[in-house]
């Protein structure tokens, strides 16, 4: 090879010096043959050498066979024939879904006892019906005819009626009359339907409670085979299997052998349960910012409780709401095997990532009564572990300045218990009192939240607070300001049965509140309980329309209304009273028209929250009308009534109603406006 390579002539070697000196001389003279002085002449008129090797003849030389014609598919007919003008069929129930899509079944209802479902089911899904009435053209509609048949093929498929057959026919669209529009008729001849045959679930009998498990998949050999049972089956064992202790369960895909003899179908569906578990300990991965015995407060199983994945999973949506976490996840791990027919342990793996801590947040706003307000706030929500937040707020309006520091502590000692530690400073100029206030208040409550409305919820405190209060001025004359210490034990219960916490549409909720007071005055005592207890109920009137009502019922008993604050009488109106009248505008007046409050008060609330169709059926208009009275006797009573009647609308949100009231007074009285708007979230009761 490598003398080969030696001996094989370069290029340089093969072009000659007069090449170099006269390339295009050189390039345009045609080489001469080995042997010969000059390149011979070619005859552009001679004829071509034969090619050797070559045998086949010249086209115009050879002859072919005239292919036969084939005969025509039978396929091929019947879908020719399918777009012909409608052939005379068998008379049949027909069902019209619009003006080019018919259907029709047999006659006798017997032979396809599911006619009306199978036809909701196919409207929902046609293709056909999907163009508007009149818009769609001969070979739209062709296109559409054929998929519609595969899918009622299917459909008969999915509910056991593996044999049926689908005829189908398009007629109309001719281009010479603009009025004729294309149809499309499918003749549905079901045929059979088969049954389940053979069940097979894999392992599921060697669950300890195999027997409840096999009634939760609760199709049975002999029963008519529909695919949509199988899904919804899967999903029922599928949660029997995670409510009944198997956290390790897994099911396969399921396999379905149709027997065309038989006209049945066997179904294996590989269930593999994974034994059974009881909860052992939660082992949080970040112990020194949420430890696993705070997670055990907030979950509503014990250690020793049988597994339920439902109890799992309402524990990580419990740690999600606290707020200080952006995910988390939850494994469970054996740490004790099954043994003697007795369930073993899972410990619960919570693995967390912290969310943002700190939050600063502000708000400016002005109000026609109340001017300018700006509100800003720092909290950190777990400034002391676990769940202990802290915040700074403060305020600097045209009527009120604050400043305060609250503690609160989430889920102490229990789900959904807050203990909250609160002292606060401000000033408040209102319509009825100025005061100037420092308070310190403790409450300890259960409460209801988004996540989980409870039926009962209470509420116990204790509050203290120094306050020097003006009465409003009497014929220009600024009146002297009093001081009172007072002390406080609020109380508070109540019951919800309402059906959701933002926009209720049935049940009622009931509150009473009690509070027994001591307030010193200028060294004189005086002890009262202010009371006070609400009621609402929700009626649906069909799907649209909910008739929704409320009273209110407040009263002070055990001191004379001169020897109470100011600011602990009882007041109404405003956006959560009687709408149409400002803030604290209904009761008792001086003779300078600004009120003062009463010891006793009367409300009611009717209003009908009708949906529309407008923006998706989001909205809703609420005509309401309300009324209320505040008496200076500790006796609730109807002297001085005030009505007020409006219409508001509601736009409902993923997190709840937004309101919009625009109500005015019936009996409007001395300085009370003849418009009044509220703006909130949430309905007004």
């Amino acid at each position: 090879m490598a003398q080969e390579a030696a001996s094989s002539p370069h290029l340089e070697d093969l072009i000659p010096d007069s090449a170099v000196d006269d390339p295009q001389s050189w390039a345009g003279a045609a080489v001469a043959p080995e042997g010969a002085d000059e390149a011979p002449l070619l005859d552009a008129g001679a004829p071509l050498a034969d090619m050797p090797d070559v045998t086949v003849p010249w086209p115009d030389e050879t002859e072919f066979a005239r292919p036969q014609p084939l005969e025509p598919d039978a396929g091929d007919a019947l879908a020719a024939e399918a777009f012909e003008p409608l052939a005379p069929l068998p008379e049949g129930k027909k069902e019209r879904l619009s003006s080019e899509l018919m259907l029709v079944f047999p006659h006798d209802e017997e032979e396809f006892p599911i006619r009306k479902t199978f036809v909701d089911r196919f409207d929902d899904l046609s293709n056909i019906d999907g163009l508007a009435n009149g818009k769609g053209n001969l070979a739209q509609i062709a296109a559409r005819a054929r998929q519609d048949e595969k899918l009622l093929v299917r459909l008969l498929r999915n509910y056991g009626y593996y044999d049926g057959q689908v005829l189908r026919t398009v007629s109309g669209g001719d281009e010479d009359d603009s009025d004729a529009r294309p149809n499309v008729r499918f003749d549905i001849l079901p045929g059979a339907q088969y049954h389940f045959g053979a069940i097979d679930l894999g392992d599921l009998s060697q669950a300890p409670d195999h027997v409840d498990l096999r009634w939760s998949f609760n199709i049975w050999p002999g029963e008519p085979l529909v695919a949509d049972k199988i899904v919804e089956e899967n999903y029922h064992l599928d949660q029997a299997l995670g409510e009944s202790g198997y956290p390790f369960a897994k099911i396969g895909d399921p396999e379905l052998v149709i027997d065309h003899d038989r006209l049945e179908g066997d179904l294996t569906l590989p269930v593999a349960p994974g034994g059974k578990y009881r909860f052992g300990a939660i082992v949080s991965k970040m112990p020194k910012f949420l430890s696993g015995r705070h997670l055990q407060q907030i979950a509503r199983f014990k250690p020793g409780d049988t597994y339920r994945r439902s109890d799992e999973m309402d524990l990580r949506r419990a740690i999600i709401a606290t707020g200080l976490v952006s995910s988390v996840s939850i494994t469970p791990r054996a740490v004790e095997a099954p043994s003697a027919g007795q369930p073993g342990t899972v410990d619960m793996d919570v693995e967390l990532t912290k969310a943002p801590l700190r939050t600063i947040s502000g708000a400016v706003g002005y109000g026609t009564g109340e001017g300018f307000r700006v509100e800003a706030s720092w909290e950190h929500r777990n400034f002391f572990p676990p769940e202990g937040a802290l915040r700074i707020r403060g305020v600097a309006g045209t009527r009120e300045q604050l400043a305060g520091i609250t503690f609160r502590r989430n889920n102490f000692h229990g789900r959904d218990r807050i203990l909250t530690l609160d002292t606060y400073a401000n000033t408040v100029e209102q319509d009825a009192y100025d005061a100037q206030t420092v308070s310190a208040v403790a409450t300890y409550e259960r409460v209801s939240t988004l996540l989980f409305q409870k039926p009962f919820t209470w509420s116990v405190g204790v509050e203290l607070l120094a306050t020097a209060e003006r009465p409003p001025k009497v014929d220009g004359v600024k009146q002297l300001s009093q001081t009172y210490f007072i002390t406080a034990l609020p109380l508070g219960a109540g019951v919800d049965t309402s059906d959701d916490l933002l926009n209720p549409t049935k049940g009622f909720r009931a509150s009473a509140r009690l509070s027994p007071e001591l307030s010193v005055q200028n060294g004189t005592k005086s002890t009262y309980l202010r009371s006070q207890f609400d009621l609402s109920g929700y009626l649906p009137l069909g799907d649209k329309v909910v008739l929704a009502g409320r009273t209110r019922l407040g009263s002070i008993i055990g001191a004379p209304v001169d020897d109470i604050a100011l600011s602990r009488r009882l007041y109404a109106g405003g956006g959560g009273s009687v709408r149409g009248y400002g803030y604290q505008q209904v009761g008792p007046r001086n003779a300078d028209g600004d009120p003062n409050g009463g010891r006793s008060l009367i409300e009611f609330s009717l209003e009908a929250r009708v949906k529309t169709g407008m923006f998706g059926g989001a909205m809703s208009v609420v005509p309401f009308v309300d009324a209320g009275a505040v008496d200076r006797s500790s006796t609730p009573g109807f002297g001085g009534m005030k009505f007020g009647a409006g219409l508001g609308v509601r736009y409902q949100t993923n997190f709840g109603p937004i309101r919009l009231d625009v109500a005015t007074p019936l009996n409007p009285g001395p300085g009370d406006g003849p418009v009044a708007v509220y703006v909130g979230l949430g309905q007004a009761f």
